[in-house]
């Protein structure tokens, strides 16, 4: 039986909508499509569907491990794999795998949708955590400037680790440092050398991470840089030098202060015989005050005549006249002492004695 054109029509226009019907009803999507993590953590994946739809499935390594309804219900192939719907919200569903391993789970993992609706695939990455060690321990350089070297060992990272350095938690510039890997089973181990100038103390670590790491592992040394004696030749000999000028001054200026004052206490020749004046008249005028308050009586002894008896052994003739014998202003200085005669008018001759203390 032929169908009409005008029918013919209207069947394509059916069918058109219904295959867009059926196009909406199985559109969905899946996040993320690349997926990284460490091993032994979480992998989650979410799968949001525009629609009614009835069943999902997930597969990990070509392996149905998961069924989920939109009723809720769930048949699980492991505890290590879960489903559950996001929010409350049944066209949002979340995978879940659990301590991912990477020798298990590091392979495709694929949501489907029963019937029609299609299916999507993302890509699940493990990577492993190593160790990181500086070897050797803290170091102690004895000059400033000296050439050090450090080296770090990375050991059974996946994918092969990337090292850095830092200084007192100050990165430190690629060109000092030089990093080689290998292969070691399907893990990487890796070694890297760091070489400097030693300036001062200095905290060195060696940094190791991979990109599903928050934070890299690191391991650390304390540099310890002891300052070089300083070279005191050159100071002591300065110090000397100006010690020594500072010295031959002071001699210098001594001996013109010496000098000065012994010419200041030398006399002249005026001053010399004014002052030999003057110390001759006060002795002149003491040696007369002494003479008139110390001048005693003269003993005459018997069977002497006093005509005859003198001090000094000899006789005057009467009628003399009055002599008088004086000391020197010297030998009355030095405490002289000496003899007085005065001869009087009546010839009679009187013996003195005259003491000058």
């Amino acid at each position: 039986m032929a169908v009409p054109r005008k029918c013919r029509a209207n069947l394509t226009h059916i069918c058109l909508l219904l295959c867009a019907a059926g196009a909406v009803l199985g559109e969905f999507q899946l996040e993320p499509l690349n997926l990284t993590v460490l091993q032994g953590s979480d992998a989650r994946f979410n799968a949001t569907v525009k629609g009614p739809w009835r069943v999902m499935t997930w597969n990990v390594g070509g392996l149905m491990v998961l069924n989920i309804l939109i009723t809720g219900d769930i048949a699980s192939s492991s505890e290590q794999f879960s489903a559950g719907f996001c929010s409350n919200d049944r066209s949002c569903v979340e995978f879940t795998i659990r301590n991912v391993t990477r020798s298990v789970d590091a392979s495709p993992v694929i949501c489907s949708m029963l019937g029609d609706h299609g299916s999507k695939t993302a890509q699940l990455y493990i990577q492993e955590s190593g160790t990181v060690s500086v070897r050797g321990q803290n170091v102690t350089v004895v000059q400033q400037d000296q050439q050090v070297e450090f080296q770090c060992v990375t050991s059974a990272w996946f994918p092969m680790s990337t090292v850095t350095w830092s200084q007192n938690g100050q990165a430190v510039n690629s060109n000092l440092y030089n990093t080689t890997g290998m292969a070691d089973g399907d893990t990487f181990n890796s070694t890297s050398v760091l070489t400097f100038q030693a300036v001062r103390n200095t905290t060195v670590e060696c940094l190791a991470t991979v990109s599903s790491l928050t934070s890299p592992q690191l391991s650390s040394v304390f540099l310890v840089v002891v300052p070089k004696p300083r070279d005191w030749t050159v100071l002591i000999a300065v110090v000397v030098s100006i010690g020594g000028f500072a010295l031959l001054v002071l001699l210098i200026l001594g001996i013109i202060f010496c000098y000065k004052r012994s010419k200041e206490k030398q006399p002249n020749y005026q001053d010399e015989m004014r002052r030999a004046r003057t110390q001759s008249q006060m002795s002149g005028g003491d040696a007369a005050e002494q003479r008139q308050g110390h001048e005693n009586a003269g003993y005459l002894p018997e069977g002497v005549p006093p005509s005859r008896l003198t001090d000094s052994g000899f006789s005057q003739e009467n009628g003399s006249k009055v002599s008088e014998v004086a000391d020197d202003v010297n030998q009355a200085r030095n405490g002289y002492s000496g003899a007085h005669v005065t001869v009087g008018e009546s010839g009679v001759r009187k013996h003195r004695h005259v003491t000058i203390v």
